[in-house]
């Protein structure tokens, strides 16, 4: 039997609709061009500023890698580094840890667990800034919250934020309570997403709660783990607010992190290609800190 329908007519319906790649850059279009010139061209201007002294006044000179070799040799920035993987390591442990505690009790939660997912995230949307003084008041030395509860057990005082002991546990503290909500969101939805059916197969087998959580969710959580392990190592590289607003650095730069050294160069002195520079190195940094999360962490699949 011949079909009624044109041949051209046929074959169209075949191949479905024609597309048109170019329909998705349109809607493209209005990120990539404010991704270009707010994050692309600022990045390849500090890398040509690196390059020059550039004062206040508008004037430079081309001096190459001078601001990297006096940066390699600059004690001031050693100290600066040393802090920064000092927080580093004591904050993302900490922020995963209880992110990931947050998230797989709120997992097993039925009753209300809206409202608790709402109280743990609040902190995660208020400002750095006013979590910063709230907790500032928390470490005082002789009103703070916690010196009076060290109190009733008759220990203390503690000056948490004037010990460069415990100045840095304490800030790591005050960005954990901060940040964990949005990282709980991210596992949450990771823990939601686990098949029922392997967690049953486990649980069939004689597998214990920790077996089923240690061999089955874990595994089906390290895409998740692996991103919330970036954003919060990067974050942690970042941190400058609540070292500014906690301790302005002290006690003897003993808060004193990269980004704060960074914001004295630039903003401070005006010595805009050094702090370029500073950036740029930390940018590295935290490169190759994430490609090692990436090959001990992640995977390819």
């Amino acid at each position: 039997m011949t079909s009624v329908l044109p041949r051209s007519t046929s074959r169209a319906g075949r191949r479905g609709p024609r597309r048109r790649p170019w329909v998705g850059l349109l809607f493209v279009a209005p990120m990539l061009v404010l991704f270009l010139l707010f994050r692309f061209l600022p990045a390849i201007g500090a890398l040509l500023l690196s390059l020059t002294d550039y004062r206040i006044s508008g004037n430079w000179d081309f001096i190459a890698f001078d601001n990297y070799t006096r940066l390699l040799s600059d004690g001031v920035f050693h100290e600066a580094l040393l802090v920064t993987v000092t927080y580093t390591v004591m904050f993302v442990p900490l922020t995963v840890l209880l992110s990931l505690g947050t998230a797989v009790l709120l997992h097993q939660v039925v009753w209300k667990r809206g409202f608790f997912r709402g109280v743990f995230f609040l902190p995660y949307v208020t400002s750095i800034v006013l979590a910063a003084v709230i907790w500032k008041w928390i470490y005082d030395a002789q009103d703070g919250l916690l010196n009076t509860l060290i109190g009733l057990v008759h220990l203390g005082p503690i000056d948490f934020l004037n010990q460069s002991n415990t100045v840095l546990p304490s800030i790591a503290v005050t960005s954990a309570w901060k940040g964990f909500g949005y990282s709980m969101l991210i596992l949450l939805a990771g823990l939601q997403a686990v098949p029922k059916s392997y967690l049953e197969a486990a649980m069939i087998d004689g597998a214990s709660t920790w077996q089923r959580f240690r061999y089955v969710t874990l595994p089906q959580l390290r895409p998740v783990l692996f991103f919330v392990l970036v954003i919060e190592t990067i974050g942690a590289f970042q941190v400058f607010d609540a070292m500014y607003v906690m301790t302005g650095g002290g006690p003897v730069r003993s808060s004193y992190s990269l980004v704060y050294f960074l914001y004295d160069s630039g903003f401070k002195y005006f010595d805009f290609g050094y702090a370029s520079a500073i950036g740029l190195v930390l940018f590295l940094i935290v490169l190759i800190v994430s490609l090692v999360q990436r090959r001990l962490v992640g995977r390819d699949d």
